[in-house]
């Protein structure tokens, strides 16, 4: 299955550089290129991409606002967003995952990471496995805590919250089905209905929705320090 790639950034030599780097993979194509918010939006819709790289500061319209845009105006399936950023730690980067994003990369990432973030976020998975995405999650959601009503929570079931809880805390299925001593199927089972009731993308908007309706806080898991 090849993943059809939409590169938006401002700068052409940085698009330049993605575009070569993903040539060489035979399972990714480049679809195209957008060098302003505007342009990202409207070729989203016209090309139909798998993924799209996003920048977040663009001319025209941010990276965040072309992330919402294409999100709710995008057909099934929708394309999946990944932020490029130069900054681990950004307030930008964490309204972009709540905008609907599925992660985000650094920009001066390894090759390998570039290409295997968009297989993942391209196969519909979140880019979740990096610790700096739980602790920018963690650290800005912290801020937010209380934003977002809870009473969906009530929707879940008591197994169902613990699940959402430890994904929360950055836990892989493996750990969690560990930690809940059940089978990891019965986990990823638990995730696609916690999803699917709490009307949420990805584990990336699970976790950020975990944090903001105050289901979890930072440090009240000792998993925190652990997987971070």
């Amino acid at each position: 299955m090849t993943v059809r790639v939409l590169i938006a950034d401002d700068q052409q030599l940085i698009r330049a550089g993605f575009r070569m780097i993903l040539g060489a993979e035979p399972d990714i194509e480049v679809a195209g290129e957008a060098s302003t918010g505007g342009e990202a939006v409207a070729l989203a819709s016209e090309l139909r991409p798998d993924v799209v790289l996003m920048d977040i500061r663009m001319p025209d319209l941010d990276g965040i606002e072309a992330t919402r845009r294409i999100l709710a105006d995008s057909p099934e399936p929708k394309p999946r967003v990944l932020i490029l950023t130069t900054f681990d730690l950004d307030e930008y980067v964490y309204d972009a995952l709540c905008a609907g994003a599925s992660g985000f990369l650094l920009k001066d990432a390894p090759e390998h990471l570039l290409t295997s973030g968009i297989r993942t976020v391209g196969q519909g998975d979140a880019l979740l496995s990096p610790s700096i995405t739980r602790r920018l999650i963690a650290q800005f959601a912290a801020a937010r805590a209380g934003r977002r009503p809870a009473e969906h929570l009530s929707d879940l079931t008591q197994r169902e919250l613990e699940v959402l809880r430890s994904l929360a805390t950055g836990l892989s299925n493996s750990e969690i089905a560990e930690t809940l001593t059940v089978s990891e199927t019965t986990v990823k089972t638990h995730v696609t209905r916690i999803l699917m009731k709490l009307g949420l993308r990805d584990r990336v908007q699970a976790v950020v929705y975990a944090y903001e309706t105050g289901l979890v806080s930072p440090g009240r898991h000792p998993s925190n320090s652990a997987h971070s």
